[in-house]
């Protein structure tokens, strides 16, 4: 059986208690035969800043490009709100993404059938909803040059950010796109704002002359972002997969992850090129939600998310597919039973803390694989 290498990387917040729920999740793996996982975990975030003055170091760096897999909890908080703008929390996870060409960002938005009540909006506008969006994520006016505030006197400063993208950028990240959409319904919307932006000029013409060129068969559509995210609350279930750019596709999945009635419900994967020699690729895998510090330490995190993001780990990583579909299943039936987090709590449901959940799935989960 193959040794598969993870580093986990719990980071701030909330992020190591539902790390310590994969944790749980990994040893049963080992212990039962079902898998191989040698793991080693590291600082980031706020934690390394305290331990390091930095948001990540050289030697965490290091075993995170010797790793077959990152799994990531969460960063940042209030607590460092005021350190040097380069070694805030949040740039040790950009540092991953730029160094480790992580340019894919998968993040379904799955609404299970138990929680279509908990979603801001009406029952029959999100039960059923399983979208995917894609995001470019390491371009755009996220990492764009130059980026600076200047000083013009008299009181006054001005801020640049630079939005640029290239087109192998675009084409890249559609043709990630355009592959899930063959795996799914067989529909791509890309997003983009060409009504004010050159680059979404550049990004409309690309990922036209892509689907001619090499995907016909799949049905592709053009939506302006604003009017995207509009449709997102009116009705979500007309789409598939979303293709967008970084910072376009941080707000939009963001809008996406609440249609599912939490952002403690949504894992992401970001992927980076396939290897010609190994045919691997380097990826990092954390949930959606942030670092929630109000209620850190308090076992009132929902640990689905990152569950759920090392279940994308196993399908996009390691060719475990069918052992990912148990634990999407896993999930599905204790959310079924009415257990339930702080975060989704409704009435008539049983409250659970982060590690009850994360055992009821465990052992959901072993009833299925048994």
């Amino acid at each position: 059986m193959a040794t598969h290498k993870l580093l986990l990387l719990p980071g701030d917040g909330i992020g190591p208690e539902v790390m310590a729920e994969v944790k749980r999740l990994i040893d049963w793996l080992n212990a039962n035969g079902i898998a191989h996982f040698e793991t080693e975990q590291g600082l980031v975030g706020g934690s390394a800043y305290d331990a390091h003055k930095v948001s990540i170091t050289e030697d965490t760096m290091a075993k995170a490009k010797a790793a077959d897999a990152i799994i990531f909890g969460s960063v940042g908080g209030p607590k460092w709100d005021s350190v040097p703008y380069e070694a805030r929390p949040e740039a040790g996870l950009l540092r991953l993404r730029k160094e480790l060409g992580l340019f894919a960002n998968l993040r379904p938005a799955v609404c299970y059938p138990a929680l279509a009540d908990a979603s801001s909006l009406k029952r029959e506008a999100v039960e059923g909803l399983d979208i995917m969006i894609v995001r470019e994520l390491t371009g755009g006016v996220y990492f764009g040059e130059p980026k600076t505030i200047t000083d013009l006197g008299n009181g006054q400063k001005r801020a640049v950010d630079t939005q640029v993208y290239d087109t192998y950028e675009i084409e890249r990240i559609a043709r990630v796109a355009f592959d899930l959409a063959r795996k799914r319904r067989n529909k791509l919307t890309s997003m983009e704002k060409r009504n004010v932006m050159k680059t979404g000029v550049l990004w409309n013409e690309v990922v036209t002359l892509l689907h001619a060129r090499e995907y016909k068969d799949v049905t592709l559509e053009h939506q302006l972002a604003d009017s995207g995210g509009m449709n997102l609350v009116k009705s979500p279930k007309q789409f598939d997969v979303i293709v967008t750019d970084n910072l376009l596709g941080d707000m939009l999945s963001d809008i996406a992850a609440m249609l599912t009635g939490s952002l403690g419900m949504l894992p992401s994967a970001s992927l980076g090129e396939v290897d010609a020699k190994s045919k691997k690729r380097k990826a990092l895998y954390e949930p959606v939600h942030g670092s929630a510090p109000d209620i850190a330490g308090q076992g009132l995190a929902n640990p689905i998310a990152m569950l759920a993001s090392f279940g994308m780990a196993l399908r996009y990583s390691f060719d475990m597919g069918a052992l990912a579909d148990k634990l999407d299943a896993a999930i599905a039936s204790v959310l079924a039973s009415g257990l339930r987090t702080a975060d989704i709590r409704s009435e008539g449901t049983k409250p659970a803390s982060t590690m009850q959940m994360g055992e009821a799935i465990l052992k959901e989960l072993q009833a299925l694989h048994a």
